[in-house]
């Protein structure tokens, strides 16, 4: 198969640096290499000192990992920016009338635009939210929306991240790190500010409170525990918003609301940013092993006594074969045509697709509906012959467990090595915040980076690092 020519976000197709870039090549052209290798090296003890890890689990090696940070900056325009604001906020509205629909009336399933099945028999889908309306009808208060670009005006959907999108700790610390380091490209960049994102985060769940809530909303962020993979972003995300961080033996059901153990006694809580999955929120309604909930929070939440962010059984939006369905879903929902695309994706599930993925393993990027952080999948380019035969037996086996993709030309960004810039694949991931005040989305994002050469694979525990992202004043 045939690949298009590979868009680079500073060269373009050509060699020639691109708008947004210019004033950022002139400054890196007139840079001593020595220096900025120093600056590397600055980066990189900066993020062990902050304690900027995740864990890796099933390895033999150490569990805490440094998440390899890049000097070069990704610089969007403001005029791409508007664009994909747009496509996204159409996104994230059309996600959560999606998600109160198939919860409630289940008008879309009617109109035959989604087949019923996809529901009923999906695994992410919560009976126990049927007929629940979250406070102020929001289901996805924090929502990821990742995207692809293949050319200067190509931009792609991958996934919706509607559970629990993480990553947002990364940007953060990324653009400090970079403000630090290098201070006086922010005075001649006009670069869009990412740091209000926690005081905006902080503002978006306590508009989200029940209207039980009295006063100032009571919010606070509920872990896992040291021992989960985003820990150091739970504990990062309560202290800079000034929230408690709490486990599930932090709190009980006390008189109907739920409370979080004090100095003082039982404090009630009026909005959880949960952490954990759906399974695990509450062993007396779900899984009944889970240490990591707590008990009866699911009946206090159905009774309108507190808020969930995300709300239970989002997890339905993105799941991926679903994902296959969201052009129908926009379209549906909002009355006009998605302004984001979605990456061709063929359903496992149905028998011509199927087949046809069969046949042309080889060229297709196979993932699981369900699966995440890079496991799971298959890129047919770059597999072996033994990997793509077991592969085809798994899919032979549970073909409704998979969903195929065309490999896309992704673009790329230069990253600093001791040669000089050298181009390699990105993805990006914007971060939105849903309430009735409206929607929020933090200009820019998180960039990852492959940083093995040629590979199309960009998540942290496959071997990824991070870029600070730039989203220019026009």
């Amino acid at each position: 198969m045939e690949q298009d020519p590979i868009f680079d976000e500073m060269g373009g197709t050509g060699g020639e640096v691109r708008p947004p870039y210019e004033v950022f090549k002139t400054w890196f052209d007139g840079e001593d290499p020595s220096r900025l290798r120093a600056k590397q090296r600055e980066a990189e003890e900066l993020f062990r000192l902050t304690g900027i890890t995740f864990n890796v689990y099933g390895r033999a090696e150490a569990e805490e990992r440094l998440i390899p940070f890049d000097i070069v900056p990704r610089i969007i325009s403001g005029r791409e920016w508007q664009k994909l604001s747009r496509g996204i906020e159409q996104r994230v509205r059309a996600i959560n009338a999606f998600l109160h629909d198939i919860y409630n009336r289940q008008e879309i399933i009617i109109a035959g635009r989604i087949p019923e099945r996809m529901i009923s028999q999906n695994a992410a889908f919560l009976p126990h939210m049927i007929g629940v309306t979250p406070p102020g009808g929001i289901y996805t208060h924090i929502v990821g929306i990742d995207l692809v670009r293949t050319g200067p005006d190509q931009f792609y959907v991958l996934e919706d991240n509607a559970r629990t999108p993480s990553g947002v700790s990364y940007m953060l610390e990324n653009r400090e790190t970079m403000l630090q380091m290098f201070p006086e490209l922010f005075a001649t960049n006009r670069v869009q500010p990412v740091e209000n994102y926690p005081a905006a985060l902080r503002r978006s769940l306590a508009a989200c409170a029940p209207e039980k809530a009295s006063g100032r909303p009571t919010v606070a962020v509920l872990t896992p525990g040291i021992y989960n993979a985003a820990y150091f972003e739970h504990a990062f995300l309560a202290d800079q918003m000034g929230v408690e961080l709490v486990e599930g033996h932090d709190l009980r059901v006390v008189d109907g609301r739920v409370a979080m153990r004090t100095t003082s006694g039982y404090k009630p809580i009026d909005v959880i940013y949960r952490r954990i999955d759906d399974d695990f929120l509450d062993p007396l309604n779900f899984n009944p092993e889970s240490q990591l909930g707590v008990p009866g929070i699911m009946d206090v939440y159905r009774s309108g006594g507190i808020t969930i962010a995300n709300a239970p059984g989002t997890g339905i939006a993105d799941d991926k074969a679903i994902y296959s369905y969201m052009p129908e879903i926009v379209e549906f929902y909002t009355g006009e045509r998605p302004i984001l695309e979605n990456v061709p994706t063929w359903r496992c599930s149905e028998k011509e697709s199927l087949d046809y993925v069969l046949d042309n393993l080889e060229d297709l990027v196979v993932k699981e509906v369900h699966g995440s952080g890079g496991y799971g999948m298959l890129i047919g380019p770059t597999a072996t012959r033994k990997e793509i035969a077991e592969f085809r037996r798994k899919l032979t086996a549970r073909p409704s467990n998979y969903i195929a993709q065309p490999t896309l030309s992704l673009s790329t960004v230069p990253i600093f090595t001791r040669q000089g810039l050298a181009p390699r694949h990105v993805d990006l991931r914007p971060f939105v915040l849903v309430s009735p005040e409206g929607i929020n989305i933090t200009p820019g994002g998180l960039t990852r980076v492959a940083l093995k050469k040629g590979s199309l694979v960009v998540n942290s525990s496959q071997g990824g690092g991070t870029k600070d992202t730039w989203v220019l004043e026009d």
